[in-house]
């Protein structure tokens, strides 16, 4: 018998995993796509928890994305200051700019996903066990 890996929440957070099963996609493509890296599933494809927990529920994510922003912004902010030894402020301007375009679609997706971890019901083991128990039952009648 196989024992199903439970996944961490760090793990899941990562690879944009729902809160509650933490086996299901929350996002239809990958991060990679040019036209979808922002298509959502309506609900879970495992579990079936409805991602968008209230009308407007990720409106909050630019808070969460305008965080990330400041702290990349600084960020690099301070690399150019450190690594260009104080250079003219179109450069400070574009390495902030450019860090910031190069990492919108990251910065999208982990919006959601942080704050949807934040809000969403919690891991339930039971959903797991449920899931061993079924397979191992499947197995058992092959």
């Amino acid at each position: 018998m196989d024992k199903k890996v439970i996944p961490t929440k760090r793990s899941s957070i990562l690879k944009c995993k729902c809160p509650t099963c933490r086996t299901g996609n929350v996002f239809t493509d990958p991060a990679t796509s040019w036209n979808n890296y922002n298509k959502m599933n309506e609900y879970c494809p495992v579990c079936g928890l409805r991602f968008e927990l209230e009308i407007g529920f990720f409106w909050g994510a630019m808070y969460v994305g305008y965080a990330f922003n400041v702290a990349l912004s600084v960020n690099l902010g301070i690399a150019v200051y450190v690594f260009g030894h104080n250079p003219d402020v179109w450069v400070y301007m574009s390495a902030i700019i450019l860090g910031i375009i190069l990492t919108y679609r990251l910065n999208f997706r982990y919006a959601r996903i942080l704050l949807l971890h934040m809000f969403a019901p919690k891991f339930d083991i039971t959903f797991i066990e449920n899931t061993n128990s079924a397979t191992n039952k499947q197995d058992a009648s092959k």
